[in-house]
Parts: structure tokens; sequence; C-alpha cells
């Protein structure tokens, strides 16, 4: 379809058709042009509302001049090809305005193109040709150019196509599928199918004017048509600034094609150095800075250091380095190459300076007659160009049009415009820039260049407070813009920079201010947005995350400073802190690690308080953290929460993606040389208690951070020899712990610091043994020196460094526990220690059963014991009693669950002697209690060491939390008897295990495994029959299988248990231990279950004499809450048979 502007054209076209009669457009001449091309010219002003054709045309003209250069020139090979309209009229989308031009000859086609400005038009169109093509119509404009008259624009055209053909292809012009070059394209591969099979009888009625005919063999080398074209028309270039024009454009072909072979790289501020004095010559000769002006400069700047795509195949580089000195030589003295005016240089000027300089540099690499080079040379140095220069202003202006427009490497400039602190002089130029054009600016380089800028400017003497706040926003905005992989590299470039971010130095309060609001604001936001419960939600994370890193990159240690205090003091937030700490890798920092090289014996002798020395090397968290808690005591709950973070962060994750392997937001190794080493070294002067070291450093050699392809574990990086012997020094002081301490004393200790220290010496001398046995040769000297250092400890407490001993030295025990146990010479060796008199072997021989199960093991295969004579196994039984009070007190949970599981295997096996008295019946019951005979045996035992301890001579051994803690081991063994019981009559469900009415109790284990009872009676197998025959006798059935079961035995070895528990609470010293309290609630609580599931298994009467009974024994306690408690519960246990 036609509309008005298409109209316009054709008509201007008519006019100029009727003006060359009586001949017509396709057979025009170039001097007729003047007289004839004044309406086309008129139109296409008229359509692009346009006064004046110039090289920059709005959006609108430049499409309209496409149109016409497009349309004149498919007319043109349309014509050649002779295309059928039948057919063109359905395919060619031009078909209505080009049918509706008259036929035109290339003398029209190019006039447009000079007459338009067209000629980077032109060439894009020329671009889109086959090479062999492009040869042609090059050959076509050379021969327009030549051909009389010859003026200067004719020159000017030639010149202008040359160079935009070495430019290449706009792409920033170059549109998508319906864009005028991509269509044009489209029409010529059209038409070049379609010539190629054409028919004779077409082909005759193809008619070419023979002006237009092509050379019959056309040079394939495009550079040699355009050299030899400029030697054709140097006569008529007249000016000087077209002659430096033709010298700029000929040197740039020839440096392009002949002596680079790859793109020249440069700089942003190479560039910029360039195209700021481009930008200046340019403003001085009155042309507008403009985005249009800075995209073509640059395409320059490109074409000039990127290698031609149009290589020559036949010239060689001295045949063009004559071509061009000889016309610089002509040019020179026909005056035209002279001195340039220094107060106005032009732009041709410039370009022929940057073009001589760039081609002597490559020549001197080249294989090229110096003759030639001295021509260069002196050409150069009779232009005399000034000195051109450019003010940082002028260069701000640029990169700023550059990023704003999204020109050419754009993002790189970016980063040149956030780094050069003298173009932010011009503050509101600056900032409006970072502004409006955020996006180009988020690169983690870039922005830590910004934060430089930044920082720079809060730090100077004069400081514009409201620019610095507007910037700092700014920045923190382009910074919330990032990915998560991106802020966590921008996160650790800023604590490379500084660990107070922008804060580094003094800052005027009214900026620290709004930073501190913004701060508060964000963890407000965290905590109250219920961020701090389990549920958080991973949107509420990864806002908490945001929030957290976009204050963190502002000041990493004050927003670190506050994890570690909502960590700490915020009830439940440890979780979120640590999961947002750990989605911010890059606020790990930097740390230094320990030359793996050093010799492992010299680090042994080295102090453990050294490992202060490891803070220049700690983490910010780490910092912070020991900051914030030296300031202030913690609470028993905050304690807890600091061990749960700081464990949950030395775990190792991959939050982030893209890391190579899971890494700990703050390594096991940095834990123990901040929070351990020097708190264990100064015992009572350091900020943290024992106890809470002890389980960080537990905590941290629980967690499994070793990779395979680790060669060490990262416990050689915490001084592990010094650390086991400060370890070992602590357990023992436990060994005593029920001492009165001395006046002075630093720390008093419990019996769970004592089980904490076994545990952790255990766990790290596991771990050191391991490396020791991987290469012994390299620990030797480490190793002598802690043997050494032992000697001055409790003999036991070096078997709990039996792993890093290996086979290097013998077992030392007390002489005595050489008479009691038969041990080989060449693995033991005895100690004569003086508070290891005659008789005390089986005291050293329990403490050896107590260490560890492989030592209880050895004690328990190596007892000399003669179970043939009775006097010896007596004489045992009574010694192991005695050893058995004495040591029972100093044990630890996990010391006296060995020495239970000893006696069990003593008891079982028969070499310990336990009478079973009845203490507390009048009659001998009618029970098989063999099954029950080592829980009995047990419980009597205890029973008989309680009462010595409790005695007048040994009540004074302890303190009341001596006593508390005896009590607490005590219900530990009334627990795993319980158990014991529990699995050999397992209850018929679990919900019948506790009554509605009975307490909760701790550490119960309703879950039993399931043993089947024997049957008693001889007929037994044939009753199950009958009752599975008969459903009329399942009652009968029931009510044998009850007989059968144990019940009534358990019920028994549950009274005596309860009577036992009675006996001890009373004989305690306060008689209010908790604990046994509890005990007997449970043994209540189970007796209850028992009566309940088995009915049969007590009789009314039986019931009621059980409670009478019990509630006497229950008497004798002080504490009348506990009785009352008791005493409620025995009142519950009543017959089911009733």
């Amino acid at each position: 379809m036609m509309n008005k502007d298409s109209a316009v054209l054709q008509g201007a076209f008519l006019l100029a058709e009727k003006l060359c009669l009586p001949a017509s457009l396709s057979s025009l001449q170039k001097a007729d042009w003047s007289r004839v091309g004044h309406p086309v010219l008129e139109a296409v002003r008229e359509i692009c509302r346009q006064e004046k054709l110039n090289a920059y045309p709005t959006t609108t003209s430049a499409s309209w001049i496409k149109k016409v250069v497009c349309v004149v020139w498919l007319k043109l090979l349309c014509r050649e090809t002779g295309e059928d309209v039948e057919v063109a009229w359905r395919e060619n989308p031009f078909f209505p305005l080009q049918n509706s031009l008259p036929e035109v000859n290339h003398v029209v086609l190019l006039e447009v193109v000079k007459s338009m400005a067209a000629a980077q038009t032109f060439t894009s169109f020329l671009l889109h040709l086959p090479h062999s093509q492009i040869c042609t119509e090059l050959e076509r404009l050379v021969q327009h150019v030549r051909s009389s008259p010859v003026r200067e624009d004719d020159a000017q055209l030639f010149l202008q196509v040359w160079w935009e053909l070495w430019k290449g292809l706009d792409e920033g012009k170059v549109g998508g599928e319906d864009s005028i070059e991509t269509m044009f394209a489209r029409q010529l591969t059209h038409l070049s199918s379609k010539s190629s099979s054409l028919s004779p009888r077409a082909a005759k009625r193809l008619k070419i004017d023979p002006s237009d005919l092509p050379a019959l063999s056309p040079p394939t080398d495009i550079l040699h048509i355009l050299l030899q074209a400029l030697k054709d028309i140097k006569d008529h270039i007249s000016t000087t600034d077209l002659c430096l024009q033709a010298l700029s454009v000929s040197l740039d072909a020839l440096y392009t094609t002949f002596l680079i072979d790859q793109a020249v790289i440069l700089s942003p501020k190479e560039k910029i150095h360039i195209l700021s004095k481009v930008a200046s010559i340019r403003e001085r000769n009155d042309e507008k800075l403009s985005p249009e002006l800075i995209r073509e400069a640059q395409r320059d700047l490109r074409a000039s250091h990127t290698p031609s795509q149009f290589q020559a195949s036949r010239m060689k580089l001295g045949e063009a380095l004559k071509i061009i000195t000889e016309l610089a030589q002509f040019w020179q003295s026909s005056g035209l190459v002279k001195a340039c005016d220094s107060t106005n240089p032009s732009y041709s000027a410039f370009k022929l300076e940057q073009s001589v300089q760039r081609v002597l540099t490559a020549l001197q690499k080249a294989d090229v007659p110096e003759t030639t080079e001295n021509i260069l040379r002196g050409l150069l140095e009779s232009l005399a160009f000034p000195a051109t220069e450019s003010s940082p202003e002028v260069k701000a202006r640029v990169t700023a049009i550059i990023i704003s427009h999204r020109l050419d490497d754009y993002q790189n400039f970016a980063m040149l415009f956030a780094s050069e602190k003298s173009w932010a002089a011009c503050e509101d130029h600056w900032v409006d820039c970072l502004e409006k054009n955020q996006a180009a600016f988020q690169q983690c380089d870039t922005l830590i260049k910004l934060t430089s800028t930044l920082m720079s400017k809060l730090h100077s003497e004069r400081t514009n407070l409201s620019y610095c706040r507007k910037l700092m926003k700014v920045i923190a905005d382009i910074f919330s813009a990032l990915s998560l992989k991106d802020k966590n590299k921008a996160l650790a470039a800023m604590l490379r920079l500084s660990s107070r971010g922008f804060f580094g130095c003094s800052v005027p309060s009214a900026v620290t201010d709004g930073f501190e609001q913004e701060l508060n604001m964000a963890f407000n936001c965290i905590i109250q947005g219920g961020g701090a419960s389990a549920a958080a939600s991973q949107g509420n994370l990864n806002t908490a995350v945001s929030l957290v890193a976009r204050v963190a990159f502002q000041n990493p240690e004050a927003a670190v400073k506050s994890c570690c205090h909502s960590a700490v003091f915020n009830k439940g937030a440890f979780s979120l802190m640590a999961k947002i700490l750990q989605q911010l890798p890059g606020l790990r920092g930097q740390r230094e690690r320990k030359d793996e090289t050093q010799n492992d014996g010299e680090e042994a002798e080295e102090s453990v308080g050294e490992g202060t020395d490891a803070l220049s090397g700690s983490g910010l968290f780490c910092r912070c953290l020991q900051d914030i808690i030296r300031t202030k005591s913690l609470a028993a709950n905050e304690k807890e929460q600091l061990l749960k973070c700081l464990g949950l962060l030395m775990m190792p994750v991959m939050t982030v993606e893209g890391e190579a392997r899971r890494q700990s937001f703050v390594p096991p190794q940095e834990v123990v040389n901040i929070f351990v080493l020097p708190n264990l070294s100064t015992m009572g002067q350091s900020f943290f208690d024992i106890e809470l070291s002890l389980q960080l450093l537990h905590t941290a050699l629980s967690v499994d951070i070793q990779e395979a392809d680790m060669s060490r574990h990262w416990v050689l990086d915490c001084s592990p020899f010094p650390l086991l012997y400060v370890l070992s020094q602590l357990l023992n002081q436990t060994l005593r712990c029920w001492e009165q301490p001395s006046e002075g004393t630093a720390y008093h200790w419990s019996m769970e610091t004592k089980e904490l220290l076994v545990s952790v010496l255990t766990t790290l001398g596991q771990v050191v043994g391991a490396e020791v046995a991987a290469v012994p040769s390299s620990w030797s000297r480490a190793l002598f020196w802690l043997y050494n250092k032992m000697e001055e400890l409790d003999w036991t407490v070096r078997f709990h460094l039996k792993p890093v001993w290996g086979e290097h030295f013998k077992n030392e025990v007390p002489l005595c526990l050489l008479t009691v146990c038969d041990l080989p010479e060449q693995e033991w060796s005895g100690l004569d220690l003086p508070q290891y008199g005659q008789g005390t072997g089986l005291l050293a021989w329990m403490e050896c059963c107590s260490i560890s199960d492989s030592l209880q093991s050895t004690m328990l295969s190596h007892l000399s014991l003669d179970q043939r004579r009775l006097d010896h196994v007596g004489m045992f039984s009574k010694g192991l009693l005695v050893a058995l009070t004495q040591i029972l007190p100093w044990c630890c949970v996990s010391q006296w669950t060995r020495l239970l599981r000893v006696l069990r295997e003593l008891i079982i096996s028969g070499r310990l002697h336990v009478p079973f008295s009845l203490e507390y019946v009048e009659y001998l019951p009618l029970l098989d209690l063999r099954r029950f005979s080592c829980e009995l045996r047990l419980s009597v035992l205890l029973l008989r060491v309680l009462q010595l301890l409790c005695g007048s001579s040994c009540s004074h051994w302890l303190s009341a939390d001596g006593w508390a803690h005896v009590g607490r081991l005590y219900a530990h063994a009334v627990r795993e008897m319980m158990s014991s019981v529990r699995a050999k009559l397992p209850l018929p469900s679990s919900g019948a295990l506790t009554s509605p009415k009975t307490p909760a109790l701790r550490d119960s284990n309703p879950s039993c495994a399931s043993i089947r009872s024997p049957k008693t009676s001889k007929d037994s197998h044939k009753d199950s029959e009958q009752a599975e025959d008969s459903p009329l006798k399942s009652e009968e059935s029931q009510m044998e299988e009850e007989e059968t079961v144990p019940c009534q035995e358990v019920l028994f070895v549950l009274s005596q248990l309860f009577c036992h528990v009675q006996h001890i609470q009373v004989m305690m010293p306060g008689g209010q231990c908790e604990q046994l309290f509890l005990s007997s609630l449970e043994i209540l609580s189970h007796y209850e279950a028992i009566m309940a599931a088995f009915p049969q298994s007590s009789s009314p009467l039986e019931s009621d004499n059980t409670r009478h009974f019990f509630s006497t024994i229950t008497d004798n306690l002080e504490n009348q809450e506990m009785k009352a408690v008791l005493q409620q519960k025995i009142a519950q246990l009543v017959s089911s048979a009733a």
C-alpha cells in the first residue's frame, strides 16, 4: 500500500524523469544530476521533516533515507536480473514503491546517496552483498567518482564509503527480522537465485545499459581497488582536511590489512583518553557532544585496531605502502599537508596523527625499506600536531554518555567511571549518572571501585554530607541488586578493603547515625518478623539474608556484631543467624594458615597461650563475638545459644551455587585457637569459663569437615600437643573434685566438667594418634615432650592418651595392680606410688576398668583369681566392696557405666560373691528368682557400698555436691537395673507402662525387648493348643498365661529395689536426693503398670500388704513433700483382681 510520503517520493522521481526529457533517468549522466535531482532531494527533506540532510539524522529520517536507497538500488538490481512482475508483487515487500518509480541507473543511486549524506546507509547495504558483487559495486562507485565533473564531495563520498566498509556493519543500527537491511538482504538472495535460473528467452528480453555492465574480470582485492582509485583522484583532492582524511583512511586500511593479525586490545582508560580528545575537538568545531557522535568515534577506534575483514590476496605490503607514500609526497608538494592550526585542531588531523603513529610503531617490526619509513616520519613531523588535551570533566561526560546509552564496552567504562576520583569532583553530574544507571555498575569490581571513591570522599577534609549520604544509598542499592553469589564476592572484596566498610576512618556523625538507624531497623525486622522461629520460610530467610548483606557491605564489622548479639542474646535467634551467615560466606574474610611444613616437635614446645596470636588470621565473626562476650557476662541460656550457634557455623555447608566444595563459615581450628586455647591457658582470668571452652572444643572435634584430599587434620593447626597437656592437667585436677578447694582456687570443678574433659581428651587423643601413626618419625620429639610432662600427673590420666602413645611406651601402673592382675611384662611396668600401698591392688584394678572399654576388657581377662578356692573368692569380694566404696564418688557417669558392666560380668561369672539376704520380707517367697539373680545381687552390693560410704568412717569424705553426685550415680544404676527387669517382662502395650496419674519420669525406657517366658506346667503345650481350638477357653488360657510369665517375680524384684532405694535415701546425709526420689517414683509406676497388665499377679490382700509395707518404709523419709508424693503413689497400687 502506498502512503502519503511514498506518493511524495513517487511524484518527485516522476518530476525528475520529466526534467530529463528527451532523455530519461535510466540514462542520466553525472553532470545532469544538478539539473534534475532537486525535486528528489526536496521530497526526501519533506518526508524526513529536516531542513538539511546531515550525518546524524533522526530515527524517522534515517528510516526513510534507508528506504529510499534500498528501493532505488533494488530497482536497479531487479532490472539487471529481469525480475518477473507477476512474482514480485507478491514476494517483494518494497514492490509498491519500487514499481511506482521510473527506471534509473547507477548515477541516480550514487548521486542520491551523495546528496543525502547516506554513505553509511549505502555501505550497510553494500556489506550485505557477496564479496564479488561488492567489488563490482565499488568499481561502479570508483567509475562514478572519476567521471566528469569530479568535485570534492565525490572524493568525500568515496572516502566515507571506504571507511564505513572498514568499520563494518553497525550492530547498534542493524535491526531484527523486519529491518530494512534484513529485507534487502532477503530480496537480494531471492534475486540471485532467480537470475541463476533464467530461461534463454528471458535472457533475450533483459536489456541493460552498456555503461552499467561490470568489468569482465573484476579484481577481488578490495584494498587494491580503493588505493588505485585514490591514486586516480588525487588531483581532485584540493583541501587540507580532505587530504588528511584520505591519508588517515589509507594508513588505517594498510595497518589493519597487513600489520596486525589480531585485534589490538585497548584498556578503557586508553579508549577514554582518545574519545575525550575527539569530543573536545568536535566541541571546539561547534559540534554537539551526543551519543551518536561518541558511538561513531568508538566505531572509528575499533576499526583502527581490528584486522580488516577484506584481507589482500594480490597486493603486498610494499606495494600498498609505496602508493600511500607517493600520495603523501604528492599532497605535501602541493601544499595540502601542512602544520595544523594549534588553536583549532581538526578531527582529521587528530585521526591522521593516531594513524601515522600506529603504522610507524608497527613498521619497526616489518621488513620495509627505511626510506619509506622516513617519508612517513617526515610527514608526521611536518604536520606538527598540536597537543590535544581533555579535562577530567570532559572524560566524565563522555564516559557518562557511554554508560547511559549502553554503548560499546559500557561495563568496563562503568568501572573506570567508578574508580577515577578526579571525575567525582563533578559531584552532581557524577552521582546523577550512578543513580540513573545502577544496572551498569552491578559488578563486584566496579562496586568496590565506587566504594573506594566514596571512602576517599568521606575521609577528605571538606566532606559534602548530603552528597556522601546520597552516594552511600546509591552504592547500597547497586549492591542489593546483585545476585547472592556476586554479593558474596563484593563482601569478600569489601573485607579486604576494610572490615569497617565505608567507616574505616573517622566519619561525621551525621553519616554514621543514618547507618545505625538502617542497621537497627534491619535486625528489628528480622527478629520481630518471626524470623527467629524454626519454622521461618525460605522466603523469609532470603529477605533476612538480603537485609543483613546490605548493611554488612556498608559496615561488615557492625553487621556481624549485630548477628553475634542476636545469636547470643535473642532467644531462639541463633539458628536463623547461623543460616544467614552460612548464606554469606563472603563475610568469612581472609585467614592466615600456619605453614604446614612447620616441625611438629618445635610446635609442641610452644605455650598453648600463643593461640591468641592466631587472631591476626581470625575471621571477622570470631573477633566480633569475642568483643561482645568480653564486655558482658553470659547467663546459662546465652552460653547455650552461643555454643549452638558456633556449632552450626562450624558445620561445612555448600549454600552458594558454584562453590567448589563444602566450607564452614567458622572453621573449627579458628574457634579452638580463639575461644579455647587462650582460655584454658589463663584459667580464671578469661571471659570464658572452662566448661564452655571445653564444650566448644568438644563441638569442634565432633564436626566432620575432613575432605578426601586434605593431607592433615585441622587439629594440627591448634598446637595439639600443648593442648593435650593442658587438658590432661585439667583432668588431673578433677580427680579430687570433692575435696575442699584451697583459698585462691580459680575454678571449682564439677563431675559434668570431668565427663566433658574425658570425652574431649579421648577424642583429641584419637585424632592426634592417627596423625602420629601416619608419620611416626616426624612426631618423636613431640611425643617424648608430652610423655615427660605427663609424669607429674596422676597415672590414670596417661591412659586417656593411649591412642597417642601407640606402641612407643609401656603401660605404667601401680605395682600393687600387678599383684591382682597377670599382665605381660613386655607391655606393662609397675610404678612405686606411695598412695598405693599393700591391699590397694583392686582399687587400681577398678580404676583401670573405668578408664576405657579396651582397658576394661584387658583387666577382666587378666584378673588373677582362683574361683576353686572359696576363701580367695570371699577375700576378692570383700576387697572389691571396699574398692568400689573408695572409687564410686570420684566416677563420672561414663566411668560408672563401665564399672556397672564390670560388676555384672563378675557376678554372672561367679567371681564376685554377693549373698542375697531377705531383709525386707518376713517369709521366703515361693518364686523362681534365678533369672533376676544378677539384678538382685547387684542391688544388694550397691546397698552395701552405700552403707559403707554413709557410715561414720566415710561420711565426712564428701561435700553436699559430692553426695548429690553419688545419688545421681546410684539412680543411674537403678535405671539400668530397671531396664534389665523390663526386658525380661515386656508389658503388653506401651500405654500400660505409665498410669495416667503417674508423673512423667526422666530417663525411663518404656519400650522393652519382647522375651517370652517359659511355661512351668507340663501340659502347657497341650493347653495352648486347646486354647487355640476353642475360643470359649480363651479366658482360661489367658489366666494360665499370666501364671506362667514372671510377673510375681518382677513385682518382688521391684519391691526389693524400692526398699533399697528408700533405705539409701534415708541413710544419705540430708536425705533429700531428688534423683533417688525420682527413681522411687519410677519403680512404683512400673509396679503399678505390672499389676494393671497382669491382674492375677497380686491378690487384693497382697496389694494391701504391699501398700502398707511401702508406706512404712517411706515413713522414714525426712522430706515431707517427697514422702507425701510417694505415699500418694503407693495408695494407687490396687490389684485389678479386686
